[in-house]
């Protein structure tokens, strides 16, 4: 558990020592699940972790004997293993609650801390709020943007149970509870990424008529009605605020690229500049002509490489600026093909699946539900536009949230005996 508690603390905020701390949780973790893991060790995650292991290695047999002088030394296997880190972290949460709400919270603070110490600091803040695009000193501007938009979303859904003892406000919670709220969406404004915003704003309509409707069907509008519009009231005052303040850089990134999203819609997708949306797209046609050539197994762990690197009509300058292709499951689909999608897809399934089950059962509070399927939403969304998954800040984020889930579902199969799908093999 010390690993885990380092890992949520520090991996922002002193990146060495986080990772340090990841890695022994992660190996130590997986030993400890198929030791002792009993009822657990023939989870449909564990076998999905064996495939996404065997896709990379048929991919890269395969592309050796297709085109030996482009394949890696070795299969690199770390490239989907890495995104199944979430074992460990679910079995050192131990089915908590209590465990998993203390890790999320750690990571927001270990980050919010980061935010003033990392990059330019304090100096750093301040140009964001004068109007200056801003990353805090996280790899580029959209990760450090992409982590406001996580944390944001979490103080926003778990309101309630920070700020409220019982049917009471505490007003030492609240103030804090505002202090971190209002960080967070100033964040997310200053960090100007245009596909964070929206996915921030698709998570929160998701959790709005989700919460609505729960309420709704339980009857339980009257009960909820006071806390939940004082929170929607100081969420709306604070982001209204912030619209103002921000209007002027608002507004300059929401239009800026108008014209190429005019011409994209039109079907005109022959000449599109190089913009920032516009060398994504010629990014993504670039991918569509290397998947048609090797669809079912792709090109090994450097097809987002060879695609940026290999095309002929692609712009000299963004190919030797970019290595990637800001689509994570374009990245996986060149990579290792249909079958690297298909793990990818059968992984979110069964994640979906099982907290529904869990949910439905009561093991997964309501609130950690809510965020889980908020974060989906999100999570899908900005990896359209930037492939977070494929570098160490969005393998965190995806982990810590994925792992917060997972010990839950778990924590259902061990009190039902119950399966998400199927069993593969005896579950002791």
């Amino acid at each position: 558990m010390a690993g885990l508690l380092g890992y949520a603390a520090l991996r922002m905020l002193w990146g060495e020592v986080g990772d340090l701390s990841g890695t022994l949780m992660a190996m130590l973790g997986l030993i400890a699940v198929l030791i002792y893991g009993r009822g657990i060790r023939s989870s449909a995650v564990l076998w999905l972790l064996l495939a996404a292991l065997l896709v990379q290695t048929l991919s890269w047999g395969l592309g050796y004997l297709h085109h030996p002088e482009w394949v890696a030394d070795n299969p690199q296997l770390d490239r989907l293993a890495k995104l199944f880190i979430f074992i460990a972290v679910a079995w050192w949460l131990g089915g908590s609650t209590r465990n998993t709400l203390l890790v999320w919270g750690i990571a927001v603070a270990g980050y919010l801390v980061a935010s003033f110490t990392l990059g330019g600091g304090v100096a750093e803040w301040l140009r964001g709020l004068g109007g200056e695009r801003v990353g805090f000193g996280v790899r580029n501007l959209q990760h450090g943007s992409m982590l406001f938009g996580v944390a944001l979303i979490g103080v926003v859904i778990f309101t309630q149970r920070f700020v409220m003892s019982g049917m009471r406000v505490v007003w030492w919670r609240a103030l804090i509870w505002l202090i971190v709220f209002g960080l967070c969406v100033t964040g997310v404004f200053i960090g100007q990424t245009r596909a964070v915003w929206l996915g921030t704003l698709t998570a929160f309509l998701v959790a709005g008529c989700l919460g609505s409707l729960w309420a709704l069907m339980k009857s339980q509008g009257r009960h909820i009605a006071k806390p939940l519009l004082i929170c929607l009231s100081v969420v709306l005052v604070v982001s209204l605020v912030a619209v103002l303040a921000f209007k002027k850089p608002l507004m300059a990134r929401i239009t800026q690229e108008s014209q190429v999203v005019a011409q994209v819609l039109q079907g005109d997708v022959e000449q599109i500049p190089y913009t920032s949306i516009g060398t994504r797209i010629n990014s993504w046609i670039a991918a569509s002509e290397w998947i048609k050539q090797r669809p079912f197994v792709g090109w090994g762990s450097e097809g987002r490489a060879l695609v940026m690197e290999h095309t002929a009509w692609l712009n000299p300058a963004v190919k030797a600026q970019y290595g990637h292709l800001h689509n994570f499951l374009l990245e996986i689909w060149v990579a290792y093909g249909v079958l690297g999608i298909l793990v990818i897809m059968a992984l979110a399934t069964w994640i979906a699946r099982g907290t529904w089950l869990a949910w439905r059962s009561g093991i997964i509070p309501n609130d950690i539900a809510l965020f889980g399927i908020s974060f989906f939403f999100y999570w899908v969304f900005v990896n359209q536009f930037e492939s977070y998954n494929s570098f160490g800040t969005g393998v965190y984020v995806h982990n810590l949230v994925l792992g917060g889930l997972v010990t839950h579902i778990w924590r259902w199969q061990s009190m039902t005996d119950k399966n998400v799908f199927f069993t593969l093999g005896s579950r002791k």
